[in-house]
């Protein structure tokens, strides 16, 4: 056979092998023993951040913690400061290949924990004006302690390693405080992937909605775009015993919130994709017997289509405006533009997916329907492809459908859940740099 053919046939041959097996540079038992090696302090970690949560941007002590354990592993660089509190590592391999990025989200909620827990938070802060709670009630904390154990693990693979990895440590992807920026996209603004630009980004999110030893995944539009709105209603105050005396924007605000429950169910059509609008709270007035001159009302949207998207911003505010009319007030909408769509790169869905089978169990993998919540991982999978995946932490003795979500002052992670997370992280990282 000529030189030529089989060189052909070889790349051939090469080309049809699993991921990973063309460059087996780096072993599964290798693999597992370095696993197994930083299981205890995955669970401290993750204590530890849960028992100290910080809000978006605010994560000071959290960036401290994850830059001091990056630095310890002696990755070629560390960088601090990014969109506040980022951190970024970059971990080279000791044999070139592709670059993968990796990505945590560290901030936690305005919320009061319930649990019980024996590293449950105690932490306070003032939100909106309100003394309220911090809690990592979405399971930021556990994204956090999983991708610096990920760190340690391959920092431990590096000599094989044929590639890099970023590491992405990002702040306030629950959204940034009022009047300053924040979270993926002003990472990518500050110029995250300009000096080294990933060739994919995958990141992972724990959920109530699955069993432990679950994994969830979805090729193509995963998760929902997200807008908010606030809608300022003015009325004229009177007293509450002659409410003819004033124009009432109580009750101009409760016909506004019924008319808008119709955008959804009787002028988009939803047989395609889903679409939410909720209201998420009312304020106006402080007594008894007057009727107030303003209520302030806000709210989410949520869309996976862009032409559902510009549809409901417009009736949102025409249904507003037009039922503030019919009852002598105005109606002031203001919308604000948030997460586009979470979209999964379908080729590199498929690319991977054999190993989140091999690591799970392929009965254990599951495809999850479409998901109205939201995230900020989409702003990377818009610069590069990205794969986004969820990990069933809800024991198996309890059914995930009554189980308090994520969000929740009661929201716990089963922490059995959590080794099958970092398996799964650093085996993505790993088949995806020793792919052919």
């Amino acid at each position: 056979m000529p030189i030529r053919a089989v060189c052909l046939a070889t790349l051939f041959a090469l080309a049809a092998l699993p991921s990973g097996t063309a460059a087996a540079a780096i072993e599964r038992a290798a693999i597992e023993r370095e696993l197994g090696a930083v299981q205890d302090q995955l669970i401290a970690w993750r204590r530890d951040f849960h028992q100290n949560p910080e809000l978006g941007n605010r994560e000071t002590r959290t960036a401290a913690k994850v830059a001091e354990v990056l630095r310890g592993l002696k990755l070629d660089s560390v960088r601090t400061g990014i969109a506040y509190t980022g951190v970024v590592g970059i971990l080279k391999g000791g044999k070139p290949g592709p670059v993968i990025a990796l990505r945590a989200d560290m901030d936690a909620l305005p919320v009061t924990e319930a649990t019980g827990l024996p590293f449950a938070s105690k932490v306070t802060t003032t939100y909106r004006g309100q003394t309220v709670g911090v809690m990592h009630a979405c399971g930021h904390d556990t994204h956090v302690a999983n991708l610096l154990a990920t760190a340690t693990v391959l920092s431990k693979l590096r000599a094989d390693l044929p590639g890099t990895v970023m590491f992405i440590f990002q702040p306030a992807e629950e959204g940034a405080p009022e009047g300053e920026e924040g979270g993926a996209e002003l990472m990518l603004k500050q110029g995250l992937f300009k000096e080294l630009k990933p060739d994919a980004v995958m990141g992972l999110h724990v959920t109530s909605n699955l069993n432990t030893g679950r994994i969830g995944y979805r090729s193509g539009p995963l998760m929902a775009a997200v807008d908010s709105f606030t809608i300022k209603v003015k009325g004229v105050q009177t007293h509450g015993s002659r409410p003819w005396q004033g124009v009432d924007p109580i009750t101009t605000a409760a016909q506004i919130v019924n008319g808008m429950n119709t955008i959804i169910s009787r002028q988009i059509d939803i047989t395609d994709t889903p679409a939410v609008i909720s209201f998420g709270a009312i304020n106006g007035g402080i007594r008894d017997n007057i009727i107030p001159d303003s209520v302030e009302m806000i709210g989410t949207i949520r869309t996976f289509k862009p032409e559902h998207r510009v549809q409901i911003f417009e009736r949102i505010k025409r249904t507003a405006e037009s039922i503030a009319i019919s009852q002598g007030a105005t109606a002031e909408v203001l919308i604000d533009e948030g997460y586009p769509v979470t979209v999964n790169e379908q080729r590199l869905t498929e690319r991977m997916l054999p190993t989140l089978n091999r690591v799970a169990g392929e009965a254990n993998v599951v495809r999850v329907p479409l998901t109205t919540g939201a995230e900020d991982f989409s702003y990377y999978a818009q610069e590069v492809p990205g794969l986004f995946v969820f990990i069933g932490v809800t024991d198996p003795a309890i059914d995930p459908r009554k189980a308090p979500t994520n969000h929740s002052p009661m929201f716990t992670v089963d922490e059995a859940g959590l080794p099958l997370a970092l398996d799964a992280l650093v085996s993505l990282a790993v088949d995806y740099l020793q792919a052919p």
